[in-house]
């Protein structure tokens, strides 16, 4: 069980932070004593399950409301925050940014229009980049930035070729930010899942899909949120205070020496 004691006294955001992975990431850093902001692009009544289901285990949450991919993104992100923020004694500055939010693209190069192109990176690229940006200031040193990528930027898959693109470009920006952010004592990483199960994946329904994609793990299983926010967690602990600039693998070993 984790330690209630590690991140109190933290402050984190979790992009998507109400559904799937970004749901667990954001009930296990609030089991670890953070003050979690949920953010959420669409689905309000998720974001205060998550605030419930946080708040009914003894944790501490608020949630955030701001689309993404549209003009002014980051901006109307980060004043929802600083004004959720302000309703607490505690609430200054910001430790832990987890850029989780992204939307799939699960088309090959020759159906992939300017448009689809444009949208999946607008999402999955361009607003944790100036999400990102504008945290800088509120970012306190010694602080944490983790961005989840995927385990399709190490294997080819065709059939996403443009969300793996937009995965890459994460993968590097925490490499140079790292190296930036490395003299205020900010770790900057990547986490890569692999095939996870969670309730808004609707491939999973078909057995024989769920059978080929566990397959695919050495541990002959899907991946679950919860296998992704320990990872997570370690990454926003003080525990990993000498990692940084690194993409950690959390696919379970999905096509190891292929």
């Amino acid at each position: 069980m984790p330690s209630p004691a590690r991140l109190k006294g933290r402050t984190a955001v979790v992009t998507g932070g109400s559904r799937g992975i970004g749901r667990a990431i954001s009930r296990r850093l609030a089991d670890e004593g953070a003050l979690v902001a949920v953010h959420y692009g669409h689905d309000h009544a998720a974001a205060e399950r998550t605030v419930t289901e946080i708040e009914s285990a003894g944790g501490r949450a608020f949630a955030v409301h701001a689309e993404l991919g549209v003009p002014g993104d980051a901006a109307t992100l980060w004043e929802a925050f600083d004004r959720r923020l302000a309703e607490h004694a505690d609430g200054t500055g910001l430790d832990i940014l987890v850029n989780n939010a992204g939307i799939t693209l699960p088309r090959p190069i020759e159906d992939v229009t300017e448009q689809d192109y444009d949208r999946v990176f607008a999402v999955n690229t361009k607003a944790p980049f100036f999400i990102v940006q504008q945290s800088l200031g509120r970012l306190r040193d010694g602080g944490r930035i983790v961005n989840i990528s995927s385990g399709a930027t190490r294997i080819a898959y065709p059939a996403i070729v443009a969300y793996s693109m937009t995965k890459a470009a994460l993968d590097h920006l925490a490499l140079s930010l790292a190296r930036q952010l490395g003299p205020r004592g900010i770790t900057v990483n990547t986490v890569a899942p692999g095939f996870t199960e969670t309730e808004i994946n609707p491939t999973l329904r078909d057995p024989q899909v769920r059978s080929a994609l566990a397959a695919a793990s050495v541990f002959g299983r899907l991946g679950t949120p919860a296998d992704i926010a320990d990872v997570v967690a370690f990454l926003a602990d003080d525990d990993a205070r000498w990692v940084t600039g690194q993409c950690i693998d959390a696919t379970g070993g999905v096509h190891l020496g292929l």
